[in-house]
């Protein structure tokens, strides 16, 4: 062997023995390796992660994550700064200041552009844009103009007052630069939040990167909630949160290398309708259904007791909670109501219920299935892989189905949800409802001058809509997450989100 070929030889097995020690570095007398993922396991795979287009709650949660808003909410379901602070100048005139972080700089993109006004302004414009079909639009169309006051100001002047204004403010803003070039950000986001895009190598495998410490995250798509806790026991996963079956709650809680959180949710499960579908628009047959369900039974065997009856979006203590007549199961009435309507054990009617693959969801509609048969309904269950499952639903391709809501802070989702002008792609009224008195209210509600006045508005329109029932509430699910003991720092929130991974840290034994 040549001495040139010896050196060579040397250079590349030093290279290799540096890259080995580089894959280590020691905090707090623990080894962590540098590029290990920490790995998320979900039951759905994000859809979007434009935060101007994305309805789904994964791709939400996750856009979270990425991108910044003006403003977050506290836990009393009130607006406070996020990016911004805000000043109301008058009724209808609102100026929002970015302001700087704990460190003192103003929020930044990941691309490396400084965050500004003009960036604000572009965002809400591109919402506010009819061409472009935002589902958030209607809930911020009362902002009649926008303008730069400087780098780090703006003003929103309103075509009505609004005090509760701040808070319709929740959406990730993008680059302006990278709006102007029609930049693709559901596959490629770039924002300014405390994680950045790194790549999406399929649907169900999206990686991310904490910028205050380079650790990458994996958020992988496991559909069955059986092999989700076979990986978390086997270590291929490190942390999976709900959507699991009462059975498997109760194995993981038992399992020692497995640690558990538990927190009371405010996601809203409910039973919806189509009603421009000659048989599910008849009020009738969706109070039939109501009294029909036994919700206290499908919590306790379905749910693990794991969640609350709801009785609308918003639970009683929220501020603009109402009190309102629940449909309590009465099998006696709701087969009172079908042999008004024609229909008796001998004569059944046959409906179409949609739901997602995920076996837990198939579950509860079984369930769903077995006491609507005791009411002379014979429900066919048709079972869909996510996208296809929500595509339907947002296309009104559907008879029932059943979804949650999460994530709801303000009443600005009676517009976004029941308000005849939210029809897809504008809003998500999926049933298609249209009723001149709810449109109204809903428009009074909006136009009242203070926080009282609206919330006196908001009851009565929920009181209006029990009547009408274009949804079947059905609990507030309980959240509940599962993550292996090298995991640190994890939290739960009412809400579900996933904003605590900011936090979290993965700590192993020096080797």
């Amino acid at each position: 062997m040549t001495k040139k070929t010896s050196l060579t030889a040397f250079i590349i097995v030093l290279v290799v023995l540096i890259l080995l020690v580089m894959q280590y570095w020691t905090i707090d007398g623990y080894s962590v390796q540098a590029d290990q993922p920490i790995r998320f396991g979900l039951s759905h795979a994000p859809v979007n992660l434009n935060p101007l287009q994305a309805t789904d709650a994964v791709s939400a949660r996750i856009n979270r994550l990425i991108y910044q808003r003006l403003v977050e909410f506290a836990a009393d379901n009130m607006p406070v700064p996020g990016i911004s602070r805000w000043q109301q100048l008058s009724p209808g005139h609102y100026r929002f200041t970015i302001i700087k972080d704990a460190q003192g700089n103003y929020p930044r993109f990941h691309h490396g552009k400084l965050l500004t006004s003009a960036d604000i302004k572009a965002s809400y414009d591109a919402v506010l844009d009819i061409k472009r079909a935002s589902p958030h639009r209607n809930a911020i169309k009362h902002i009649d103009r926008m303008e730069i006051i400087d780098e780090h100001s703006i003003d929103f002047y309103l075509s009505r007052p609004d005090p509760l204004f701040p808070a319709f403010l929740v959406i990730g803003i993008v680059p302006e630069d990278l709006l102007n070039s029609a930049h693709p950000f559901n596959t490629h986001p770039v924002g300014s939040g405390p994680f950045k895009f790194s790549h999406w190598p399929f649907a169900g495998q999206l990686f991310l990167r904490r910028q205050s410490d380079a650790q990458l995250f994996e958020f992988l798509k496991v559909k069955n909630p059986t092999v989700r806790v076979l990986k978390l026991l086997r270590g291929e996963l490190d942390l999976i949160q709900n959507n699991l079956p009462p059975e498997h709650v109760s194995f993981l809680k038992k399992h020692q290398e497995i640690n558990h959180l538990t927190h009371s949710g405010s996601n809203y499960s409910y039973l919806g309708f189509n009603l421009i579908d000659p048989v599910t628009a008849n009020i009738a047959l969706r109070k039939a259904i109501a009294y029909a369900l036994d919700r206290d039974k499908i919590i306790r065997y379905a749910l693990g007791n794991a969640a609350q009856k709801a009785s609308g979006f918003f639970p009683q203590q929220h501020w603009a909670g109402a009190a309102v007549k629940t449909y309590e199961y009465n099998t006696q009435a709701a087969r009172e109501i079908m042999q008004q309507l024609g229909y008796n054990k001998n004569n059944h009617l046959l409906l179409s219920y949609k739901t997602s693959s995920d076996p837990f969801r198939i579950r509860i509609a079984t369930i769903i299935q077995s006491q609507l048969k005791d009411i002379y309904i014979d429900l066919h269950i048709h079972s869909y892989d996510w996208g296809t499952f929500y595509g339907d639903i947002k296309a009104g391709h559907f008879q029932l189905y059943s979804l949650t809501w999460v994530g709801i802070n303000t009443p600005d989702i009676f517009r976004y949800v029941f308000h005849s002008h939210s029809l897809p792609p504008s809003g998500a009224n999926r049933g298609r409802f249209n009723n001149s008195d709810i449109d109204l209210l809903i428009e009074q509600a909006e136009q009242q001058q203070t926080l009282p006045e609206q919330a006196e508005k908001y009851h009565q329109l929920q009181r209006k809509l029990q009547v009408l029932l274009p949804y079947v509430s059905l609990w507030y699910e309980d959240n509940i997450a599962f993550f292996r003991t090298d995991i640190n720092n994890y939290r739960l929130s009412t809400d579900g989100s996933y904003d605590a991974l900011e936090y979290v840290q993965r700590q192993l034994q020096a080797k």
